[in-house]
Order: C-alpha cells, then structure tokens, then sequence
C-alpha cells in the first residue's frame, strides 16, 4: 500500500526533475554558439543528472512507491521531466535570439 506522502514525495520529485530538465534546457539553448549543438547536451547530459538523482531519492533517501520495473522508473522519472521540461523551454519562454546576454570580457 502506498502512503499519501510517498505519493506527495514522489510528485515533489518529479516536479523538481521537470524543472531542472528545463533550467537546464534554456542554459545549454543560451550558452551554446551552435544551431543544433544543445539539442545533444540535452539528450545526453540532461538524462545523466535526472539518472544519478533518481538513485539518490528513490534508492539511497528511498523515498517514493515503488513503480514495478526499471522500465516505469525510467519512462516516469526521467523520461516524462526531459519531455515536459523541453516543452516548457521550447514554447513558454522567450527565444534564445530575444534574451540579452552581458558582454564577456
């Protein structure tokens, strides 16, 4: 049986993934020079960070349900955050192009 602050827990974590998918989306979209480049630091790093913070809380912390497989942990918590997080960027937040960076020295 799973208790109602396993499930609150569980939600708060995969808010909290959803939202560093994003931060983290607009940073590599803003720092990054090339067309397409950010679009690999996405499908790559971005799975790393929320991979390592799902075994922090769901095994070390073991905080959450228990979903079953790898498979569902994998597709809800990660997968789910990468896809919601690189929607939020993509069509709520204004265009890279739009954003004034400071000057470097």
């Amino acid at each position: 049986m799973v208790s109602i602050i396993g499930l609150v827990v569980f939600g708060g974590v995969v808010v909290g993934h959803t939202l560093l998918a994003a931060i983290l989306t607009r940073f590599f979209r803003l720092r990054l020079k090339t067309q397409f480049g950010w679009v690999i630091y996405v499908l790559t790093l971005i799975p790393v960070v929320l991979f390592l913070s799902t075994l922090v809380f769901t095994g070390v912390l073991g905080l959450g349900p228990n979903l079953g497989s790898p498979t569902v942990v994998f597709g809800v918590m990660i997968g789910l955050p990468i896809a919601i997080g690189l929607t939020l960027d993509l069509l709520y937040v204004a265009q890279p192009d739009e954003v004034e960076l400071p000057e470097t020295q």
